[in-house]
């Protein structure tokens, strides 16, 4: 039997129990792939990281309770930010991971955490009847972002107030929908909500893959490339987003609230 280090993280959060948490865990060798879904599914939270270290860095996978996922920003965050916490790489010294999604990198700066990560490509696509069914309004527009759907509302309370239907929405043929609005008052650009029933998660918390869409779609309507975005789950989180050509630089906080064994 083995033990491994397993932390669970708050990412995109100034506090625990807010943002989004994700378990992290520090491989000592390679693992299969059933061996990480079956701790994905027995930790139960939206991602679980596993990490290895390699010679010139670190392997990075992440796994809802029933998938593996081409990429996520709140697990990538919580992996860095346990690297630190744990003395394994030092904090002036920035984290590379390899991934399904190329090589991300992260950097911080006192308590922010800065990820490196693809800009996602954006198509208009037609609203169809079965995505007003699910979601219960009806969008003037809808926006394919690599393979989920963007679906920008009227506004900031139609975000917050939405109330979909998840078993509709785990129909369409998408891995997740992003709901978006211009904010209300001053203190963020846009909000957003994310639903991914058919990848294992209703509604996650804060979603920095989304962000990869959504930095492209409100740096081109709002007309500037830096924002502060706010997601407005239950846990709610905040996001600082920059675009920069084909690329995203996200940033946010992270805290850890549990450390931990894993014996399997």
């Amino acid at each position: 039997m083995s033990e491994l280090p397993l932390l669970q993280v708050d990412a995109f959060a100034e506090r625990a129990f807010t943002g989004n948490p994700a378990a992290v865990c520090l491989l000592d060798g390679q693992r299969d792939a059933t061996w990480m879904q079956n701790v994905a599914a027995e930790m139960n939270l939206s991602e679980t990281a596993f990490v290895l270290r390699l010679n010139d860095g670190f392997s990075l996978r992440w796994f809802t309770p029933t998938v593996e996922v081409n990429l996520c920003g709140h697990a990538t965050l919580a992996s860095a930010h346990a690297l630190w916490e744990q003395n394994i790489v030092p904090e002036s010294a920035p984290v590379r991971f390899d991934t399904r999604s190329g090589t991300l990198t992260c950097r911080k700066d006192g308590a922010l955490i800065t990820l490196d990560f693809p800009a996602a490509s954006l198509s208009p696509t037609r609203v169809e009847s079965d995505l007003i069914d699910a979601l219960g309004v009806i969008p003037a527009v809808a926006v394919k972002a690599n393979d989920k759907l963007l679906v920008p509302l009227d506004s900031d309370d139609a975000v917050r107030n939405l109330a979909p239907d998840f078993s509709a929405l785990a129909r369409l043929p998408h891995s997740g929908i992003i709901v978006t609005a211009a904010a209300d008052g001053t203190d963020f650009d846009f909000v957003s909500r994310f639903f991914a029933p058919a990848i294992g998660i209703d509604e996650d918390p804060v979603t920095g893959a989304a962000h990869c869409c959504l930095g492209p779609f409100w740096a081109e309507r709002l007309g500037h490339n830096q924002m502060t975005a706010y997601q407005a789950s239950a846990r709610g989180g905040v996001v600082k987003v920059r675009v920069d050509g084909d690329r995203v630089i996200l940033g946010g906080t992270a805290v850890t609230v549990c450390r931990g064994t894993l014996l399997a």
